[in-house]
């Protein structure tokens, strides 16, 4: 009998588990179990004395190339000894592997496992070492550009803006906000001076879901899947929007602010121009990941995506800006 098309599936964990085994020199009790099933589907992959995690690329999520531009940029941090989650090569030096799934063709790679503990709350010690490693990951990839999305105001807002407003419709307020959110950001990135606002690869993603802390602090990241080329207050903006939302106490947050760009500055100085873009880089990727739950909404976002959740959305921006004396 043949199978019936699927617009996503989920590998089986015993049999990646297998895979794993004939293809990477790990250890014969090597097994394997789902972590998390998102935009991606995340496995754990654990021996007696091992764990690495199996990152399976949603089907025509990324293509081979966009995969190939992230890895390079991975092995260029690991090689100049960032803390990072790494692609592990195959016994061949292989890093992609190709799975065809029921859906269709699915690639799949390899990564050491980050060490520590997912903090949602940080403390100001890890802020303050967040600061620090943000820095560094920015020293190596300012002026970069790698064979992957370049993010503007246009590709981050404004193809966001366009397929929530397929979905959603343009009459509520929150699309309103929306609207004028990309009004707003169109303007600022329109006036960037490049001279003075540093450019290069961005990770777009840091936030405490995609890094581990160590008992003393150190701050390893990981899920560089977004990554591509733009302005570096890109991460500093979503980041500290991030570090926002999860400290309850605002002038706890703002003391955390503080440590974390005193430690970014005391590293990699940036511009007072840069900092004053910073809550418009917060916006900007905010929204943008509301896009990617309307082009995800088949196979992701189905669960939670509503008018209610976009309302959510939008009120947290806009608190996020009017926090800054902005408003939209």
């Amino acid at each position: 009998m043949s199978h019936v098309p699927a617009v996503s599936s989920i590998l089986s964990p015993a049999y990646l588990a297998e895979f794993v085994r004939q293809k990477y020199k790990v250890a014969s009790d090597t097994s394997c179990r789902i972590i998390r099933i998102g935009a991606n589907h995340t496995y754990l992959i654990t021996s007696a004395t091992e764990r690495y995690v199996l990152r399976v690329y949603a089907r025509n999520w990324r293509t081979e190339l966009e995969i190939s531009e992230e890895l390079r940029l991975l092995d260029l941090l690991q090689e100049n000894n960032f803390s990072v989650s790494y692609p592990i090569p195959d016994v061949d030096g292989q890093y992609i592997q190709q799975m065809n799934a029921l859906e269709g063709l699915r690639f799949a790679v390899l990564f050491s496992y980050a060490e520590g503990a997912a903090v949602k709350n940080l403390s100001k010690e890890a802020c303050s070492q967040l600061g620090t490693t943000i820095a560094r990951l920015h020293q190596q990839t300012v002026d970069l550009t790698i064979n992957r999305k370049d993010y503007t105001a246009d590709t981050l807002v404004r193809w966001a803006f366009d397929l929530a407003k397929g979905f959603f419709g343009e009459a509520s307020e929150a699309m309103q906000f929306f609207s004028r959110a990309l009004t707003a950001i169109d303007k600022e990135f329109s006036q960037i001076d490049s001279a003075v606002v540093r450019h290069g690869v961005v990770h777009l993603d840091i936030w405490q879901d995609n890094m581990k802390v160590s008992e003393d602090h150190v701050v390893s990241l990981f899920d560089f899947d977004n990554c591509g080329n733009g302005p570096l207050f890109l991460d500093l903006g979503y980041t500290l929007m991030s570090l926002y939302r999860h400290e309850p106490n605002k002038e706890e947050y703002l003391e955390k602010r503080e440590l974390f760009l005193q430690a970014y500055r005391s590293t990699f100085p940036f511009s007072e121009a840069e900092e004053k873009l910073i809550p418009y880089g917060g916006l900007a990727i905010w929204l943008h990941y509301n896009g990617v739950h309307v082009q995800r909404f088949d196979d992701f976002s189905n669960p939670f995506l509503s008018p209610t959740f976009l309302t959510y959305w939008i009120n947290t921006a806009r608190q996020w800006m009017e926090f800054h004396g902005i408003q939209i």
